[in-house]
């Protein structure tokens, strides 16, 4: 059997740019990707902080280093330039493993720079 587990997380991500003209997705800094194990169009679930919005969307990088967070498309109406939201992935284990797995999570400071780490 299978059970879906969290596999990454960035915890506190401040949003730097928003664009409802966009077709969609949330971009994130490439190394805060790499940090945590996300793919290039891997679907994400989001949580903003501030308002409690939550949706689902894919990921795409932004420039390394940047600590880009841009709302694209129509989730640039859950949030706003400043809000803090959590960016969760899941992957599916066999449940044998699943006492065992560690997620790769981050919390990220205000300028989002990573703050603390989990699993990676």
């Amino acid at each position: 059997m299978l059970v879906q587990l969290l596999k990454s997380k960035i915890h506190r991500a401040t949003v730097t740019g928003a664009s409802v003209d966009y077709e969609g997705s949330l971009t994130i800094a490439e190394d805060l990707m790499e940090w945590v194990g996300l793919h290039p169009y891997e679907r994400i679930l989001c949580g903003n902080m501030a308002n409690g919005a939550r949706w689902e969307t894919y990921a795409i990088r932004g420039p390394r280093g940047s600590g880009a967070i841009e709302l694209n498309g129509a989730v640039a109406h859950l949030g706003k330039i400043g809000d803090r939201i959590t960016i969760m992935s899941f992957a599916q284990v066999e449940s044998a493993l699943a006492d065992h797995w560690q997620p790769k999570v981050i919390r990220l400071d205000s300028q989002n720079r990573v703050a603390a780490r989990q699993g990676t």
